[in-house]
């Protein structure tokens, strides 16, 4: 696809992505922060022009910096970063529970350095003694733990700027532990490049400003925009690996049942844009299951009806995590929905055929599939043709035919 092509089709003239749909920067910006995507796949044909590198006059640099910080305001990268002083303590508590919640951990406190010393912002419980680790050994480690106590900086670079606190009784799995460093990084990225928004907001109204130091605020931004965008990936990532674990998977299902939905995609003909937002719903769709006590999938006996509603109602857990984490809140439609089935006896909705969004119906079969091919601790991985042959007599009662029949032609593919 030539140039010229890529602009009749909306795709971005730096675009990787060969189908992408709309020429709308925003659009474009959620295929960076979710994909594997360089900087520049962000932007615009016209934007594209004015961060040229060959650009030198102060007012396209300005422009280029109004352009940048308007896309990377809070709103469009951490919701739980959208908030005055005063809701400060109720977002970090929030988001302190929810680690205590998904690692079964008994405590997690949430602090930042403010005028010299590290003050408690978020908590989890009543705890408000002080932090209990000497900030200076932040700088050199990635993890810190004594006396039951297990710290995770929040870094500005290399400087810490805050830190995660958790009271543990257990050794903490890696994969778990992943999810908790993919928050402080991420917290730390955003909260560096929020504050580089309002030095360059300050900047730019400042006549005096000369143009070297509008390129160092352009440089400092545009690093800071690719390490968002990369600790974005990791941390959807690290979500999903959690999940695995939490549901006792002993392959990462989470990433082939993404995989297999996005080759359904492909044999239904789906744009790219599409395909990108069904693969990364169906790389997060059990991600309610990470709020879930292990113990609940390592049972091999009946569960009770209150352990069964708690297993039942995990995608609704999981929705409302994803609505706080705006990059991600494209996907939230498909996962919302991927419980209902064709013939309308599904839920949360009861939602039938065409009513319910193809990319559910898609991550619906795609999972089912990958679930009954999968090893678990309370049996073994159903045989591939009979997966099929049980799938096939459920078309067009419980599972989309036309997503059956692609799913069909991309596992006889394989074998």
């Amino acid at each position: 696809m030539n140039k010229e092509d890529k602009k009749q089709s909306g795709v971005s003239i730096f675009g990787q992505s060969e189908h992408l749909m709309g020429a709308d920067p925003i659009e474009e910006m959620f295929a960076l922060n979710l994909g594997d995507f360089l900087t520049k796949d962000l932007i615009s044909e016209d934007l594209a022009k004015k961060i040229s590198i060959e650009s030198s006059k102060k007012e396209r640099l300005i422009n280029q910096l109004k352009e940048l910080t308007d896309l990377y305001s809070s709103k469009n990268t951490l919701h739980v970063l959208d908030f005055d002083n005063k809701e400060e303590t109720a977002i970090y508590t929030s988001i302190a529970k929810s680690i205590v919640q998904m690692l079964e951990v008994e405590q997690c406190r949430i602090f930042f350095e403010k005028n010299g010393k590290f003050s408690l912002i978020g908590n989890s419980g009543k705890d408000t003694t002080e932090f209990n680790f000497n900030p200076y050994e932040l700088i050199h480690n990635e993890t810190l733990e004594k006396d039951g106590y297990l710290c995770i900086p929040i870094r500005n670079s290399i400087t810490p700027i805050g830190a995660i606190e958790l009271k543990i009784s257990h050794k903490l799995e890696d994969d778990f532990l992943d999810v908790v460093l993919s928050i402080a990084n991420l917290l730390g990225t955003t909260i560096t490049l929020q504050k580089v928004i309002e030095q360059t907001h300050q900047e730019i109204n400042d006549e005096s400003v000369s143009e070297f130091e509008l390129k160092k605020l352009r440089g400092d931004l545009t690093v800071l925009i690719g390490d968002l965008c990369d600790y974005q990936q990791n941390f959807v990532e690290s979500l999903a690996t959690a999940v695995d674990r939490k549901g006792q998977y002993t392959v990462s299902h989470s990433r082939n049942s993404a995989k297999l939905a996005r080759n359904i995609c492909a044999k239904l003909g789906l744009n790219e844009k599409t395909t990108d937002l069904i693969y990364y719903a169906a790389l997060l769709q059990n991600i309610g299951k990470i709020t879930l006590p292990e113990k609940l999938f390592a049972t091999n006996g009946k569960l009770s009806p209150q352990e069964l509603n708690k297993i039942k109602n995990h995608t609704n857990i999981g929705v409302n995590l994803l609505m706080n984490i705006n990059f991600l809140s494209e996907v939230v439609p498909y996962i919302t929905y991927q419980t209902e089935r064709v013939d309308g006896s599904g839920f949360p909705e009861g939602l039938k055929g065409q009513s319910i969004p193809l990319g559910s119906r898609i991550i619906a079969v795609s999972d089912a599939y990958s679930a009954m091919t999968s090893d678990r601790p309370y049996r073994k991985a159903m045989d591939k043709d009979k997966a099929l042959a049980i799938m096939k007599e459920e078309s067009g009662s419980k599972w989309d035919p036309d997503v059956i029949n692609a799913l069909f032609q991309v596992v006889k593919n394989q074998i």
